[in-house]
């Protein structure tokens, strides 16, 4: 049995995460798997699968996602895999239209609660006939399954719910890095880990800091679309000394343990794996009362008002002020990622598969 996966790319964010956490440990199952790149350009996270024996093919470098092009350079992948798995629109679209040329088992991983073509007038039809081409329909959670079905308004029988995990035990023994004391000597800092996209809400985080003493730094690790906007945001609030963009990083854990919080400030989530991995730190985690956050972080983590900086920096506030709630925090966030490790959600996967 031969599983191809095809991602938009390998630079930031959830999904692609996703593929570097997944697919070896697919291997080590003795899973015969390869990844496909619609955009192949040269990332950490590329070269993290690359490094442990993953084939990783691409469409080329750069370039419109949905050229047409793209299709034709799709076809030869088709008639030599048993399975296909697509992540994100482009993937899903294009194998979608190609299958009739090839009917291989396909399979899609829908990660988020949202999206923008949900917002496009008239796009539910595409995805009605998009999503009836695949033969299982792998939503991260809960929320996200309730999320599509309300969206496209019909059954589909081959809507399953595997929930996203993380290595936890890699990221609960990790060392704390050295380079954000050195950066902000003395400092209390928070960090908040995922790409600048659209779906994410670092803008209210960023203002928060106007509400916090100056002792407070806040470290950005990630990058994406976004960055521009947000680095006018830091200048514009005269924050520059206070903000760190620290890009797209493999050191995570270490940085995650280096953080006296870790925050997830966003406008929806799938299941954040990022949230998941601040979790595990032994720090206190604050989310935004979204979809897809309010799930895994009530009762365990603190949850702020979505959008609401003057709130945020009330809660951390509060836990400087109150050691007890500081630590009492930081030990049941730890205690609920116990039900997302990792190990869950390959057997998941791979039971699936084999199903197949």
């Amino acid at each position: 049995m031969k599983i191809l996966h095809v991602i938009t790319s390998l630079r930031t964010g959830g999904a692609e995460k996703l593929m570097v956490d997944l697919l070896p440990r697919l291997k080590a199952k003795g899973l015969n798997v390869d990844l496909l790149l619609f955009d192949g350009t040269d990332t950490p996270f590329r070269r993290e699968v690359e490094n442990v024996g993953i084939k990783v093919f691409d469409l080329g470098i750069g370039g419109f996602i949905y050229s047409p092009l793209k299709l034709f350079k799709l076809i030869p992948y088709l008639k030599k895999y048993d399975i296909i798995h697509t992540h994100n629109t482009a993937p899903q679209l294009f194998v979608a239209i190609l299958s009739y040329l090839k009917r291989s088992r396909l399979l899609t991983t829908e990660h988020g609660g949202s999206n923008r073509r949900r917002t496009i007038k008239g796009y539910r039809i595409i995805d009605k006939w998009m999503y009836h081409r695949y033969d299982k329909i792998i939503c991260i959670a809960d929320k996200t399954k309730q999320n599509l079905l309300k969206y496209l308004r019909v059954t589909l029988p081959g809507v399953i719910v595997i929930n996203n995990g993380v290595d936890i035990v890699r990221y609960a023994n990790a060392a704390p890095s050295g380079e954000l004391e050195k950066m902000a000597p003395g400092s209390r800092k928070i960090i908040m880990v995922a790409g600048f996209r659209w779906e994410k809400d670092q803008d209210t985080l960023i203002k928060s800091l106007k509400e916090l003493p100056y002792g407070f730094h806040l470290f950005l690790v990630g990058d994406g679309v976004r960055r521009p906007e947000l680095e006018t945001i830091v200048r514009d609030e005269n924050l520059g000394d206070r903000v760190h963009f620290l890009g797209l990083r493999t050191d995570v854990p270490q940085l995650l343990h280096a953080a006296d919080y870790v925050v997830m400030s966003s406008h929806f989530e799938g299941l954040s794996l990022s949230s998941v991995e601040g979790m595990s730190v032994g720090r206190p985690f604050l989310a935004s009362d979204v979809d897809g956050l309010r799930e895994v972080v009530k009762g365990a983590g603190i949850l702020f008002p979505h959008g609401d900086s003057k709130a945020l920096a009330n809660e951390i506030m509060t836990l400087e002020d109150f050691p007890e709630k500081y630590r009492s925090v930081a030990v049941t966030c730890f205690q609920r990622v116990g039900q997302f490790d990792i190990s869950k959600m390959v057997d998941g996967y791979a039971e699936l598969y084999k199903s197949l």
